[in-house]
């Protein structure tokens, strides 16, 4: 029998795929999230710059404790979709404590942030009428769920504010949504939130904030990038995950009582899926506790941040620091990027390759998570091997 064309094509793309260096592999772990991993089929264990695990809360023992509690209380299936039984006193509480810690009338739990971003945009803009004004750097999720929509789509450049300004003043429509991420995910900048809420306000505007990697890292008591920004409106729609600083997984989205009921009735992730895991809704309390409590953790953050810059001048590869978490070091070509990321790992150390299409062809990086699990010394681990692979030359030797 001969095969399927379908088939031969995708076989064909995937070879291509490979010789653009581009093809993903996943890596098997055999311990708790942390600064220290072991893989499958190494002997070891391995320093990892990968996590987003931010504040190290992943494997923490009063919140494992949490999930444990809520498992005996509440099970570890929700049974069904929040509209039908899903919906438990554990998602309803811990809904009021996400709003309350937030600052916003109300909050609603999803799965994923995936599904959030997903939700808010595809029941808010309903019209080809309607157009959403997305920053062309966000994540990955808003880009799809614009084009989910039946929005028209209006890209404004990287944090630009006067180019969103022209647009939104050029551009007649029906609703008008601006979509940003807060801190961006390959990049570890931030958004001009103020001014986009000033825009908003300008132009009769809705703002959906995507703060993925600031919440629980940024603001007073981790609140987010809202609180960094001393921001109150009710043009504002936070989403925030509950998987990277919170250590938990999940995410949530808060606004006014008003548009959370909105999500309720008309966002189909919500309603056509299975409600969270009340095992791990449960331990929402205590992970916001320990954030909150966490200011020692955002102190180290900073303190780790700070030695790495200071150990980057003479790297041959430009390197960004914008008080994140998120540090890249921007190479450039794909499989060089590969490269650098394989000559760190054969001497111990984790960092990420990005290549297109998760960032723009040209833009390759290595992307540089740290946590507060981290030490000093790990820092200088780092820096001292990708001396050794160079770094500080004009060829790294692999």
């Amino acid at each position: 029998m001969s095969e399927s064309f379908f088939l031969s094509t995708l076989k064909r793309e995937a070879k291509d795929w490979e010789s653009l260096g581009l093809r993903r592999h996943r890596k098997t772990l055999l311990t708790p999230a942390g600064p220290h991993l072991q893989l499958e089929g190494q002997r070891g264990s391995a320093l990892s710059f990968l996590s987003n695990d931010y504040l190290g809360l992943a494997a923490h023992p009063d919140l494992r404790d949490g999930v444990a509690k809520a498992a005996r209380l509440w099970g570890v299936g929700s049974g069904a979709s929040p509209l039908v039984s899903g919906h438990m006193q554990c998602h309803a509480d811990a809904e009021k404590t996400l709003a309350y810690f937030t600052g916003f009338e109300d909050a609603l739990l999803f799965i994923t942030g995936y599904m959030a971003n997903l939700a808010v945009i595809t029941s808010l803009l309903t019209s080809p009428e309607d157009v959403v004004f997305s920053d062309s750097l966000n994540h990955a999720s808003l880009i799809d769920a614009c084009r989910l929509s039946r929005a028209r789509i209006a890209r404004f450049s990287h944090l630009d504010t006067q180019h969103l300004a022209e647009l939104l003043k050029a551009t007649p429509a029906r609703r008008r949504l601006i979509v940003t991420d807060a801190v961006f995910s390959m990049d570890g900048d931030c958004a001009d939130l103020s001014r986009l809420v000033e825009l908003a306000e300008e132009f009769d505007a809705l703002v959906l904030v995507d703060d993925a990697h600031g919440f629980g890292v940024r603001g007073s008591q981790g609140k987010g990038s809202l609180s960094e920004d001393n921001i109150c409106s009710d043009r504002v729609i936070l989403m925030a995950t509950l998987g990277k600083a919170a250590g938990l997984s999940g995410a949530f989205v808060a606004a006014t009582k008003f548009l959370i009921e909105h999500f309720v009735q008309h966002a189909r992730t919500y309603i056509f899926s299975t409600a969270p895991s009340p095992a791990l809704v449960g331990a929402i309390p205590m992970a916001l506790k320990l954030i909150q409590e966490g200011e020692f953790r955002r102190v180290r953050l900073k303190a780790l941040s700070a030695r790495f810059a200071s150990g980057v001048a003479s790297w041959r590869y430009p390197t960004f620091f914008y008080g994140t978490c998120i540090i890249p070091v921007l190479v450039g070509n794909e499989i060089q990027t590969m490269h650098c990321a394989q000559a760190l790992s054969h001497r111990g150390v984790l960092v990420a390759g990005i290549r297109p299409p998760t960032v723009p062809a040209g833009t390759s990086r290595l992307r540089i998570s740290l946590t507060a699990m981290h030490e000093l010394k790990d820092v200088d681990t780092l820096l001292f091997a990708a001396e050794e692979v160079g770094f500080h030359r004009d060829v790294v030797d692999g």
